[in-house]
């Protein structure tokens, strides 16, 4: 937008603007006093000259009518469009544009000569003032004065007429808002207006399909009503049916109620019969108690006639590729009993090549002959083997702690006899799984009489005096520091191994995934005695807890598996290779753990006073299992083959130290409190 100017300031403009155009100096007299006054006092002194600008009026007059046009069509439009915004009218510049006209039609305008000062300008034609000349400033300064008066008449009257156009632009848009708020509502009426005729549409719809909806119904009904009043009918029909058969039914409702009062006098003698069933029951329950525990003592009594410490012999058959022994290398001479008696004897044939006569001819073969509580010849099966220690496995579950060892040299058969052999074939199942299966079953038989138990598995094993976890998994695997035997708390005789893992078991799928982990992590090496020889104590402990809640009674024992570490003695086990020093230091290891052992049995079959359990990390482990009550039973296991004669010997010897003659052991506690 541009600035307004005053009209003054374009007067004097146009003024500096003509100076130039005086090249010479006037020669009419030019009073110096007049230019020094003020605008007011030259307004007054040319007030005479006014004369002189009325012609001039004619063309200020038509000049800002033609600046009025753009106002009164700008008020037309308005008046038209009430809507439009307000825009500000420009009179300032409206102004300044007539003035420039009337001087640009001065200078136009043909010259005329000099006049005086203060006259007229001559009119041309009668049409338009001419020009006047450069030397008349005073008629030029009261033209200019006249026009700036004109032009403020003609500013004010324009500014009265904006303001009155806006008061009726102000007016028009108060009324054009109204009118929009008026639109705006009948808009949302007849958009309320329309959703409630399409409601009414919708509803009229709904009504129609609803009117023949009741119509269908009303002909489903009627088909309905015919239906059931020929249902009534028939009705009718079966209550007349009913009615008879009722009477018939009160006629034998009056003869059951006789019998019923009968049955009652039954049923009262029945009840007294039942009373007397539970009171005999009670007893029964009592007596069964009773003679459960005659058994268990009668049981500990019987295995402990049989020794509590006791030692079966097992010979392996010979495996394919072997060697067979001579016929009489090995012989199973007959109990007291005949041949139909277990043997409990084997006799050792032994031919000494060193030794000869004085004719030369070699020396005859030396007999030696052993005595054991039971032996089982190279046929004998593996069920044949856990009948005979089923008994003493029941006595863990009767509270009284079992030991079972294993013995012998490499490749005699041990870990056969107590884990069974590869696959899952249940003809050569070892002592283990077999074991807890018998547990499980009779355990779960017990369970009638009110007894509840509970089993918790560790598998450990003792390679070179150090205890290792056979159910360890992840980064523990096959670590053995960590592991020490600890007493369970103060004050308690319970040893318990630290960092091993106790699980419990209550089915033979676990035990098996337990058997299968601990083979897997067991310590074994290859010597001259077996491609695969066991070089450490394997110990599979089973913690057995039971209650009777009834009776208040509580017993527990464990059950230990002992699977120990070849036997034989240094040169023959003897490994060559860059890890014999390690193969001596193990078998150095097992043979002080295993005469250990022999020293523990021997001093508790002696009752003597100090039992060196300390002496060895087995014997230590398994103290609470050796001594007082508790069972120990220990297979010695040998070879068939005559090339192992002198091991097999040492081990039949070593057997025959440990074990007792029957009759009662050391003094036993109670298995149950």
């Amino acid at each position: 937008m541009e600035p307004q100017r005053s009209p003054l300031l374009e007067v004097r403009g146009n003024i500096e603007l003509k100076k130039p155009l005086i090249k010479a100096p006037s020669r009419l007299p030019l009073p110096g006093t007049r230019f020094k006054r003020g605008p007011d006092q030259m307004e007054d002194a040319l007030e005479p000259e006014k004369k002189r600008t009325r012609g001039l009026d004619t063309v200020t007059k038509i000049a800002t009518s033609q600046s009025r046009a753009p106002a009164i069509t700008a008020r037309t439009q308005t008046q038209n469009q009430i809507t439009a915004p307000k825009v500000p009218k420009k009179t300032g510049p409206r102004c300044s544009t007539a003035i420039a006209m009337v001087l640009k039609n001065q200078k136009s305008g043909p010259a005329v000569p000099a006049q005086k000062p203060g006259a007229a300008p001559p009119m041309v034609g009668g049409r338009k003032p001419t020009k006047r000349p450069a030397w008349d400033l005073k008629g030029q300064l009261c033209d200019l004065n006249a026009e700036l008066k004109c032009c403020r008449e003609r500013t004010q009257t324009l500014a009265q007429e904006n303001q009155q156009l806006q008061d009726q632009l102000r007016e028009a848009q108060q009324q054009a808002k109204a009118r929009g708020a008026e639109c705006r509502t009948l808009e949302g009426e007849l958009a309320r207006v329309q959703a409630q005729a399409e409601q009414g549409q919708q509803e009229l719809g709904s009504l129609r399909a609803r009117v023949l909806e009741l119509e269908e119904q009303q002909c489903t009904q009627e088909g309905l009503l015919r239906e059931l009043q020929k249902e009534q009918l028939g009705l009718q029909e079966e209550r007349r049916g009913l009615a008879a058969r009722l009477e018939e039914q009160e006629r034998r409702l009056q003869a059951s109620e006789a019998a019923l009062s009968g049955s009652q006098a039954e049923v009262a003698s029945l009840r007294q019969e039942a009373t007397g069933q539970a009171a005999l029951l009670v007893e029964q329950g009592e007596r069964l108690h009773g003679l459960e525990m005659e058994r268990r003592r009668l049981h500990n009594q019987l295995q402990e006639l049989k020794g509590n410490i006791r030692v079966f012999c097992r010979v392996r058959p010979v495996l394919p590729g072997e060697p067979t022994p001579p016929p009489s290398f090995l012989l199973f001479p007959s109990g007291p009993g005949g041949p139909a008696d277990p043997p409990t004897r084997l006799s050792v044939s032994r031919c000494d090549e060193r030794r000869g006569t004085l004719s030369g001819a070699p020396a005859p073969a030396t007999r030696h002959d052993f005595s054991f509580d039971r032996v089982f010849p190279p046929g004998s099966r593996q069920d044949e083997v856990f009948e005979e220690i089923a008994m003493l496995v029941q006595s863990a579950l009767d509270g009284y702690p079992v030991c079972i060892f294993a013995y012998g040299q490499t490749g005699s058969g041990k870990t056969f006899t107590m884990e069974g052999g590869p696959g899952r074939d249940p003809q050569v199942e070892g002592l283990i799984p077999r074991a807890l299966r018998h547990l499980f079953s009779v355990a779960q038989e017990l369970g009638g009489q009110g007894w509840t138990y509970s089993f918790v598995a560790s598998y450990v094993e003792i390679y070179n005096e150090t205890v290792r976890d056979l159910l360890a998994t992840g980064p523990r695997k096959g670590q053995g520091g960590e592991c020490e035997i600890r007493r369970a708390g103060p004050g308690s005789e319970e040893l318990t191994v630290t960092n091993a893992r106790y699980v419990p078991v209550s089915c033979e799928k676990e035990v098996e995934a337990l058997l299968h982990l601990a083979h897997q992590n067991r310590a074994v090496a290859r010597t001259s005695q077996n491609e695969r020889s066991s070089r450490s104590h394997s110990v599979f402990q089973l913690q057995i807890s039971g209650e009777h809640t009834g009776r208040g009674l509580q017993c527990g024992a464990s059950l230990n598996l002992v699977d120990l570490a070849g036997s034989e003695r240094l040169d023959p086990s003897l490994a060559l290779g860059p890890g014999e020093r390690d193969r001596l230091r193990e078998t150095q290891a097992i043979n002080s753990s295993l005469s250990t052992l022999g020293l523990v049995i021997m001093a508790l079959s002696n009752k003597e006073s100090h039992i060196p359990y300390r002496n060895s990390k087995l014997t230590y482990l398994l103290q609470n299992s050796l001594g007082g009550s508790a069972k120990m039973l220990m297979f010695v296991n040998i070879s068939p083959l005559e090339e192992n004669v002198s091991e097999s010997l040492n081990s039949l010897r070593f057997a025959s130290k440990v074990q007792l003659p029957p009759g009662p052991g050391p003094v036993r506690t109670p298995g149950c409190l």
